[in-house]
């Protein structure tokens, strides 16, 4: 459900959870239009509907009291083609939230609609069977590491038959190579500043991260450290429920957040921090999330207080300047949730431009989203690819050797963009980059 069992105002419109509808944030927008020339679905088809003003007006007129507009698959088309990238909000004069509304839209149509039964087993499988588990998710990475390692991948490749298989094929296609899978125990519950300890802080670890990026959870750490910090990665922590919320599945996202706020509560901590943008959006909103549970309300919102990705923290308390040079070309990706849903855009550069040697090459339109946006790029594959072109052209026109990145998304959506046009790059998050220049490492070698 959107909520608990409060209601903020009477309603007569039928639809479940619509009582919990943010109505207020939705009068906010003067309908100035100037979210249009940032949005990527209007630049791409040009359609009012397609664009965040036309967005809220689909919301309006469907969860209004009065003569309601039926929810159905055109409507939901509209909702669902938004990458909810939040530039929207980066625009807007009147200061609208816009990702919290199309979220909660999208919670309602959950609600009151019944998807397809393929659509509903893959929703059941992926956001309710796998990511919430942790010992099924640890089996998934397993697999696909053996599928790997085996040289099944490469067979299955030579066959053809991932373009038979769809969205899955899609997946397939974009998955990098998997660490080894006893890599990621080496995240320790408790690990100790070096030197004086000026800071404890906790380290959201993620879970597809921890699987996928184990060695930039390992560096987000070993830099914490070098910077004067405890850092404690708490076992019971889980899932931040980015992606159940971005596509409408509000229910398992509350029982995640609930688990992560308890995980971490009583641990007196300076800082929470996380290393992917698109989850600390999430988890900086556990507060608006979680609005109406009388229980975990205001939990949720010291919680959120405490949330700080790690070049925001890092920019905060003063970096300790590595002494390690990387005489590499770099240019800086900005991820959406980075810039737009949190606010944060120097403090990435700032962290960059720290590290000895490098060179750093400005990206135009880095602000500009690569089309990832979750599982946009699979569910929306078509859309996703335009928007990702206009991407790859502009990291082409830098001739960079590395593109930096704080998003896991945005990592993989840039990877294929680079693989698929022979363009010989690397991507790293930065705190990557930060950690080999601590070590003395060259991020190429």
């Amino acid at each position: 459900m959107l909520g608990q069992e409060t209601q903020s105002r009477q309603h007569t419109n039928p639809l479940i959870g619509v009582e919990f509808f943010s109505q207020k944030k939705l009068d906010a927008c003067t309908h100035c239009g100037l979210c249009l020339p940032t949005c990527p679905t209007y630049r791409e088809l040009g359609l009012e509907t397609d664009s965040p003003r036309g967005r809220l007006y689909l919301m309006s007129t469907a969860f209004r009291d009065v003569n309601p507009t039926p929810l159905n698959e055109d409507w939901a088309n509209y909702i669902y083609r938004c990458l909810d990238c939040r530039a929207c909000e980066t625009a807007c004069p009147s200061g609208v939230q816009f990702g919290e509304l199309v979220e909660e839209a999208r919670a309602i149509y959950e609600l009151n609609t019944k998807r397809p039964t393929k659509y509903r087993f893959w929703t059941n499988l992926v956001f309710k069977g796998i990511l919430p588990k942790r010992i099924r998710l640890n089996l998934v990475f397993e697999l696909l590491w053996l599928y790997q390692r085996l040289g099944i991948r490469s067979l299955v490749r030579k066959t053809g038959i991932l373009k038979l298989m769809g969205k899955m094929g899609e997946m397939e296609s974009m998955m990098p190579e998997i660490p080894t899978p006893t890599l990621k125990f080496s995240l320790r519950r408790f690990s100790p500043a070096i030197g004086e300890a000026r800071y404890r802080v906790g380290f959201v670890s993620g879970c597809v991260m921890n699987q996928l990026f184990t060695q930039t959870n390992l560096a987000t750490v070993r830099v914490l450290q070098e910077n004067g910090c405890d850092v404690l990665t708490p076992r019971k922590q889980n899932c931040c429920g980015a992606l159940h919320v971005h596509n409408g599945v509000r229910d398992v996202a509350l029982g995640l957040a609930r688990q992560n706020i308890d995980a971490f509560e009583g641990e007196d901590l300076d800082a929470i921090i996380i290393n992917s943008a698109g989850c600390g959006a999430t988890l900086k909103e556990y507060d608006a999330l979680m609005q109406h549970d009388t229980e975990y309300s205001g939990r949720a919102a010291r919680f959120s207080e405490k949330m700080r990705d790690i070049s925001e923290f890092l920019a905060e308390i003063g970096i300790t300047p590595p002494k390690g040079e990387i005489k590499r070309t770099v240019t800086y990706d900005e991820p959406c949730h980075l810039v737009h849903g949190q606010n944060v855009h120097d403090q990435p550069h700032q962290l960059l431009q720290s590290i000895p040697g490098l060179r750093f090459i400005k990206l135009r339109e880095s602000e500009w989203c690569c089309g990832s946006a979750g599982i946009y790029n699979i569910t929306q594959p078509d859309m996703s690819r335009d928007i990702l072109e206009r991407k790859m052209k502009h990291i082409a026109d830098t001739e960079a050797e590395i593109v930096a990145t704080g998003n896991p998304g945005c990592i993989l959506q840039i990877q294929l963009g680079l693989r698929e046009r022979g363009l010989p790059m690397k991507v790293m998050h930065p705190v990557d980059l930060l950690d080999c220049a601590y070590r003395g490492v060259d991020p190429l070698e």
